[in-house]
C-alpha cells in the first residue's frame, strides 16, 4: 500500500513540473520581446487566454515558434505576420479593422442596438393600454360590488 501512495505522489509531482518552460535568451531585450509577443497573441484552443497563460499543446507549439523566430532574428512584425498568415486574424487580441473582422469590431455594437430596439418595443407595448368599453349595466354592477366590499370593511 505504501508503494502505491509513493508512486501516486511521485506521479503528481511530475505533472506539476511538466508545465514549466524555461527559455534561454542571449539578451534581456529578446526575452522582453518574447514576453510581449506571447502576451499579445491569443491561444486558439482556449480563445480567452493569451499564449503566456495557456497550457494547451497548440499554445506550447506557438510559444516554441515565437522563440525560434526571435532566435533567428525576426522582427516582432514578421512574427505577428507569420502567425496571422498561419492562424488568421483571430490569433490577435486586437485584430485590424477590415472586412473580414467587421463582425468582431461591430458585433457588440450591433447586439446593443438590437437589444435597445427590443427593449423599447417591450416598454412601449406595456405602456399602451387598450381602453375597454363597458356597458352601463356592468358599470352599475361594479359600483355595487365596490360598495358592498367597503361596507364589509367598515363593519369589521
Amino acid at each position: 500500500m505504501r508503494i502505491f501512495i509513493f508512486l501516486f505522489i511521485v506521479l503528481q509531482l511530475n505533472s506539476v513540473y511538466a508545465g514549466v518552460e524555461f527559455r534561454q535568451f542571449e539578451r534581456a531585450e529578446l526575452e522582453a520581446r518574447y514576453n510581449v509577443l506571447i502576451d499579445e497573441l491569443r491561444c486558439l484552443v482556449c480563445q480567452n487566454q493569451n499564449l503566456k497563460d495557456s497550457n494547451s499543446d497548440l499554445a506550447k507549439d506557438m510559444r516554441d515558434k515565437v522563440y525560434q523566430m526571435i532566435s533567428e532574428g525576426k522582427s516582432n512584425q514578421q512574427i505577428v505576420d507569420f502567425m496571422v498568415e498561419r492562424y488568421g486574424d483571430f490569433v490577435l487580441y486586437k485584430p485590424p479593422f477590415k472586412t473580414t473582422t467587421l463582425l468582431l469590431w461591430l458585433g457588440p455594437l450591433l447586439f446593443f442596438v438590437i437589444a435597445m430596439i427590443v427593449l423599447f418595443r417591450i416598454i412601449r407595448q406595456r405602456t399602451q393600454t387598450e381602453s375597454v368599453e363597458i356597458t352601463a349595466a356592468e358599470h352599475q354592477r361594479a359600483q355595487a360590488l365596490l360598495k358592498s366590499t367597503l361596507k364589509k370593511d367598515d363593519a369589521s
